[in-house]
Parts: structure tokens; sequence; C-alpha cells
């Protein structure tokens, strides 16, 4: 008796398929009208990413199918910029690691207060005696009250409140001791402010009770298990070499492991059979945060549940970086997308000491933004643009 194929719908392939390690054939591809997008207009979507950084590209995956991947400038999938604060959603997942291995350390989790002698003993004494009520979903939701980079404003109910100008680090290399030291602009989360020693701090809290380097940690329990190609972190500094993994950005990964990335996000955590970050963890990652309610930035990821990106579903998360770059995860669309972009010091291989193993196009070095006019929209830097590339490649979706 001949038995009929038991045939599985789109949505039951994807969440069943993982990619391989790029050395043993890497992503399964498909034309983007097999994944129901339209190629027209993620090529459109490619032209706006050309226009908003001299390198770049952009990567497309939809039903575990990869179905768009150019670059342009010195992109290439085997490249290794500095993906700045990208590199801070790659802390508070491998936080969110460490919490679902280490509950009996923080027995409050997010809850916990971590400006004591248990977590931080370098902080001790205080500089501000506010800081003692930070917990550590403060610290990855921007909203610990300590002053954000330069001369960022901070936001009370999503109204920008200007600061004063932050003293200048003394050390660039001495990242411990610059976030310990960070002033305080209000109470623990009474605003929001983008300050990258946030994350570092909470990174730090990792090295402790980890027993080792972040970096060391992503790569056991992110990189190895996901089949990552050859990745690092930006260490190298004028001065010097940090000596720690900085927790508020400048990884450096390969273009299809950053979307690797972003597809683990997409399945809960999951990876084949095995669960590498707490689903619960990944859950609170892409809604807004309790800890901020200033802004829809929580655990290091902007969250468009209250519609500000309003050509992408409530569903979209994503974390964007300086130079223009962004990872982005689209539930409802079973979507991920990787803005690969930066500039020449970005993508300099002195910061990483990773050597380039392909012919380096410097075409674009001397790229200039196009300035902007009322008959030209020109180029779209910054968050505007990579909101903007995400609506771009949602309205590829053919409906």
């Amino acid at each position: 008796m001949r038995v009929a194929p038991i045939l599985l719908a789109p949505a039951l392939l994807a969440q069943s398929y993982f990619p391989k390690p790029d050395h043993l054939g890497g992503w399964r591809t498909a034309p983007p009208a097999k994944a129901g997008l339209d190629a027209a207009r993620l090529d459109q979507a490619f032209e706006f990413a050309k226009r908003s950084s001299a390198h770049g590209g952009l990567l497309v995956a939809r039903n575990g199918y990869l179905v768009f991947e150019k670059y342009f400038g010195q992109g290439h999938r085997d490249a290794h910029p500095d993906m700045a604060s990208i590199g801070k959603a790659f802390t508070s997942v491998s936080v969110g690691i460490l919490l679902g291995e280490r509950r009996d350390a923080f027995p409050d989790g997010l809850d916990q207060k971590v400006f004591n002698e248990k977590y931080l003993p370098e902080a001790l004494p205080l500089n501000d005696p506010r800081k003692a009520d930070i917990r550590l979903g403060h610290l990855l939701s921007m909203s610990s009250g300590m002053h954000g980079d330069g001369a960022n404003p901070g936001f009370v109910k999503f109204v920008p409140s200007k600061l004063d100008p932050m003293t200048p680090v003394t050390d660039p290399l001495d990242l411990d001791g610059n976030a310990v030291r960070v002033p305080m602009w209000t109470a623990p989360g009474e605003g929001y402010s983008y300050s990258s020693s946030s994350p570092h701090l909470a990174s730090m809290i990792l090295r402790r009770f980890a027993g080792m380097e972040m970096q060391r940690y992503i790569d056991e329990k992110l990189a190895k298990p996901m089949g990552f190609g050859e990745w690092g972190y930006a260490l190298y500094r004028r001065g010097g070499k940090l000596a720690h993994t900085p927790g508020g950005g400048s990884i450096a990964v390969r273009a299809t492991d950053a979307l690797r990335f972003a597809y683990l996000l997409l399945h809960k955590g999951k990876w084949e059979s095995k669960q590498l970050v707490p689903a619960d963890y990944v859950a609170l990652c892409a809604k807004p945060s309790k800890y901020n309610a200033h802004s829809p930035f929580g655990l290091q990821f902007e969250s468009n549940a209250g519609g500000h990106v309003i050509g992408a579903p409530r569903d979209a998360y994503f974390k964007s970086g300086a130079g223009g770059s962004a990872i982005y995860v689209v539930p409802s669309l079973d979507l991920v997308v990787y803005k690969m972009a930066g500039s020449n010091q970005q993508f300099d291989p002195a910061n990483t000491r990773i050597t380039p193993k392909y012919a380096v196009d410097h075409s674009r070095d001397d790229w200039k933004p196009v300035p902007h006019t009322q008959f030209d929209d020109g180029p779209i830097g910054g968050d505007d643009g990579v909101r903007r590339l995400l609506e771009m490649v949602v309205a590829a979706a053919i409906k």
C-alpha cells in the first residue's frame, strides 16, 4: 500500500529549518517570490541602503530562505566591520542566558539591584547614593538614570529633556572605570538616556558570575552552537587594546552570522534541538520594558509595539548601530533582516586584527552623502534610515 507524503505548511517547514554553517553549505536560498517577497522592492531597499552609508549590504531571509544578499563598497559576506551598538543586543542576550543558568546568583532576576558588593564591587563607594536602587533591568533598558553618551538628550515619558554635556572620559581604554563613574541625571526608572556604560556594566556582572570574558561566553553559548565563522570584537583602539569585552558594542561578525543571530531570536532562542536562550527572555526583548516607560527601548532592542514605525508590524523589533547598521526581527512575517553599514573606520581590519581573505572594494572610500533638498530625499542616516529600511523591506511582502 502506497502512503501519500505528508506535506508541511511553509510556516512549519521554517520552524524546523536551521541554516548550516557556511562552510557546510550555509543558508538555503530561493528567489524572493518563493518566500512571498517582491524582488523589485527589495532592490529599492538596497539602493536606499547604498545612499545611507559608504559601505554595507542588505540580507533578507523569510520562511527560512535567504532570498536577498547584496553588498556595496567594502561590504562583503566575510567582512568584519565594527557593528557598533548592535553589540549591545549580544550583551543583552548573553545576560539572558546567564540569568537562566545562574538563578541562584540572581534570585530577583532583572529586578536584582546590582550596585553593591556582590555584583559591582568596583563601583564602591558609590559616587551617587541613587545608584543603590539601579536594577539589572534598568541597565538593559537605558533607564538606570545614568547620563547618556555625549550630548544625547534624555527622555521622560517620550518628551525630550536636554542634558548638560557629560565630562569626557579620562581613559578611553578603561571601560570598567569609566562605566562605574558615570554621573546620574535622574533617579533609576525616572527617565531614559542612551548610555553605553549601562550595558557595559551588565557585561561586567556577566564576567564576574560566568568566570570568563563575555566574548568567550558568547563563543561557547551562541557562536559555536550556531556555526558562526570567524568573528570577534573591535578591541583595538587608539592607544592600545581594551582589557575586556566591551558590553556597549563593537562586536564584529560575518553578515550571514548576524542574520543567524536574528533568526535565533525569531525562533524564540531555540537553535535546532537546543534552547540556547531562555524563551521567556527573548519574549521580553521583543516588547516594551517595564523598566522604561519613556521610550520604545527595552533590553537593548527597539520595539514597534506602539506603532511608531508606521509601515512595520507591531511585533517588529530591532537593534541599530552607529553608521546605520541594524538587525531586525519580524515574527508575524517570519522575516529577519541584516542591514550592514559603516564608515571606512568601522571596516578597518586594524580594529579587529582579522585580515580580509578577499579582495576589498575601495571604490566608495571617498563616498559623501548627497545633500538633502526639497527635490531629492537624499540619504537618511541614523535611526531614521534604519526605520525607513525596515518599512521598505516589509513593503516588499506580497499581500
